[in-house]
């Protein structure tokens, strides 16, 4: 008994160790290793792992799974824009399927260990709640890219005004150019500009990014379309920009400490844990010898 609490400690030890310097080093995620193990290999074919279950068990809750239309539509909305491939249902199946392994794993350490227990269905509701917002997030995180990028963006616009008023041709000038987020959704818009009306694909362009720093560049290149001059206001427009690229700046120096302190104190409870594991282990080796000496 003496002998599997220390393990336990042990071994929860090493994992909150692990994660946290995982999280402050930024090792490779087991599904970024995969990704460059599948390129190597993709001639090779790959067996049937745990990815593979889920998602097979996810559609077979999916077929199941009531939801109303209001939600399906709106889930399928923000899949369709966080570039998914999956059915609202199954999306949020796989949600369900994930946090259902966790809480199953509570089940033997209630047999086992009963005091491990309430970690796993505390993990299982946050892998629940991850995975569900997980579109949301990737939303955002595209989001936040293109608008980190918009204040270099409207000063190439105020640039290209003084000489030339081809909307169509500074857009596709600037993708060359453009980060990741931002050159897809260029690429985009440029194709439905060259099949379809200039003003309805810049709006479309808003509503897919949905940021209102990019709604004010979008109304600028539609004023310059219908006729108006458009070099003042983009030139308003880019101070606007970089003085909220200065504020987003002081804002990510601002939350540098704090991270700092949360994984330190994270460290410091693990430390914790195994010093308590560890007099906790002397203490009951201390009261067996006592007894063994009483008898």
């Amino acid at each position: 008994m003496q002998n599997m609490i220390l393990l336990l400690f042990a071994l929860f030890f090493s994992l909150g160790l692990y994660l946290i310097l995982a999280q402050v080093f930024k090792v490779p995620t087991y599904k970024a290793t995969k990704a460059v193990l599948g390129a190597v290999k993709k001639n090779k074919k790959a067996a049937k792992n745990s990815d593979a279950i889920i998602t097979e068990l996810a559609a077979k809750l999916a077929k199941i799974l009531p939801m109303d239309d209001y939600k399906r539509r709106k889930l399928t909305a923000t899949l369709k824009s966080a570039e998914i491939p999956m059915t609202a249902e199954q999306y949020a199946a796989e949600a369900m399927v994930k946090a259902g392994l966790v809480f199953l794993c509570a089940v033997p350490c209630l047999l086992a260990v009963p005091i491990i227990a309430p970690a796993f269905v505390i993990i299982g509701i946050a892998v629940y709640f991850n995975e569900s917002t997980k579109a949301d997030k990737k939303i955002t995180a595209r989001r936040e890219e293109i608008e980190y990028e918009l204040s270099r963006f409207v000063a190439t616009i105020t640039q290209e005004l003084q000489a030339s008023r081809d909307v169509l041709s500074m857009l596709e000038t600037y993708q060359r150019s453009a980060g990741k987020a931002l050159k897809n959704e260029l690429a985009i818009t440029v194709a439905d500009m060259r099949t379809g009306n200039f003003e309805g694909a810049l709006t479309r362009f808003e509503t897919r990014v949905s940021s209102a720093q990019l709604s004010d560049v979008v109304r600028g290149l539609i004023g310059v379309l219908r006729g108006d001059d458009g070099v003042a206001f983009f030139r308003m427009l880019s101070h606007d920009m970089k003085q909220l690229e200065l504020q987003r700046l002081k804002k990510l120096a601002l939350e540098r400490p704090p991270k700092i302190r949360k994984y330190s104190f994270m460290l410091l409870a693990c430390m914790l844990l195994l010093f308590m594991g560890v007099m906790g282990y002397q203490i009951l080796g201390t009261m067996s010898g006592r007894e063994a000496y009483v008898l």
